[in-house]
């Protein structure tokens, strides 16, 4: 047989999800991959029943159906204050995971590089080189995880640089970067003529006195900013798969010749089913905000209690935790340790750092109270079972 493909040869699974399935293997509390176990907004299930037995069930129109697209036109709007044209600078994508594909095969062409932060979601190396790019790695130095500005523009410069992914807040250290971090990034862009593909899914995952900052809102920026973003943190809907691509006419022209060649279209019923959510006021996102707030004291708290090092996320639902303190060269190792052995799934660091980097974990905290105080039972006795 033929070889098949040099691209994906190198591929592996993904390692956030592999957890999942080891921790329904041990029966452990799942804190790896990042959905939350409670129910989504009553109006939004409420409008999937009534819409169930008549639909819409049949394709809508490649790019979203029109009322999805004004809603969500209308929101973005409110919470950015950039307005946008619903017909020509909005695709609706089967998630942010085809956003971000979608918007890359848009982007580059192959043997183009493509800055990413480390540490980063999993997915953008390997959308990098399906696109036929390059991946260029700026690091965000822990604790605190910020960034060199000499290190980002000596990679900004260099020849066959396209466009920089900046996800805001960050997945998987809850960064949020600051209005003066953003204007370092919008300069390097502007100077360099590049593009900059945003992943922003945590918008309103916040935590106070963090704001959330849209990078196409910078002078300059609007014309050069492809927004990636999602509906499945916002609403808690992950499985729903409902994303879209937000950017200039003539790029989401060329998005949305992509997009239709990459899935036709999003779930039309799910569409529907959505649009009172687009359509909430300010009460809802206050509360999301006092939702996550709670359960993010909850859990760093209790980590606190028990001795653990973590930096304090801003936004987002992850923290960072580090594990130096267990003697274990692999975090791999200590994560199935983990699972197996406390009860309690996590994503080994590795698979979000380019550097040699084997120190940290991933929590997530997207959690019902219960879930979330079992969890840290298990976990008090982690170094009587861990430490070597």
């Amino acid at each position: 047989m033929k070889p098949l493909s040099d691209k994906t040869a190198g591929f592996t699974d993904s390692v956030i999800r592999r957890m999942t399935r080891v921790s329904n293997q041990y029966g452990a509390v799942n804190l790896s991959q990042g959905f939350p176990d409670f129910d989504p907004p009553k109006e939004i299930t409420d409008r999937l029943r009534e819409i169930a037995p008549h639909g819409p069930h049949q394709y809508a129109l490649t790019w979203g159906a029109q009322n999805f697209r004004e809603a969500l036109a209308r929101k973005h709007e409110h919470f950015s204050g950039m307005k946008v044209d619903p017909n020509k600078e909005i695709v609706v994508t089967c998630g942010s995971t085809e956003a971000m594909m979608a918007s890359m095969l848009t982007v580059c062409n192959p043997g183009d590089k493509v800055v990413v932060f480390s540490p980063f979601y999993e997915n953008y190396g390997a959308d990098a080189i399906l696109s036929g790019a390059q991946p260029i790695y700026v690091p965000l130095n822990p604790p605190e995880f910020n960034f060199d500005a000499n290190v980002l523009e000596d990679a900004m410069k260099q020849d066959g640089v396209k466009a920089l992914i900046l996800c805001n807040p960050s997945n998987p250290c809850g960064k949020v970067f600051t209005l003066e971090e953003l204007q370092i990034i919008a300069d390097l862009a502007i100077k360099y003529d590049l593009y900059v593909i945003t992943d922003e899914v945590y918008e309103h995952i916040l935590y106070k006195p963090n704001k959330h900052i849209y990078m196409a809102t910078l002078p300059g920026m609007r014309e050069r900013t492809i927004i990636c973003n999602s509906l499945s943190k916002t609403y808690s809907i992950t499985g729903w798969r409902l994303g879209y691509v937000i950017a200039p006419p003539e790029v989401i022209d060329r998005v949305k010749k992509v997009h239709d060649f990459l899935t036709v279209g999003a779930a039309a019923p799910l569409m529907e089913a959505v649009v009172p959510g687009l359509n909430f006021g300010d009460d809802y996102y206050i509360e999301l905000q006092n939702h996550y707030t709670h359960m993010k004291n909850l859990f760093v708290g209790g980590l606190k209690n028990i001795g653990l090092t973590f930096t304090e996320p801003q936004g987002a639902y992850y923290v960072m935790v580090d594990i130096s303190e267990f003697g274990y060269k692999d975090d791999y190792e200590f994560c199935v340790d983990l699972t197996e052995k406390v009860g309690v799934g996590a994503v080994p660091g590795s698979s979000f750092f380019r550097e040699d980097v084997n120190q940290y974990i991933r929590f997530h905290f997207a959690k019902k109270d219960d879930t979330l105080n079992a969890a840290l039972e298990r976990l008090a006795d982690i170094r009587k079972i861990l430490k070597k």
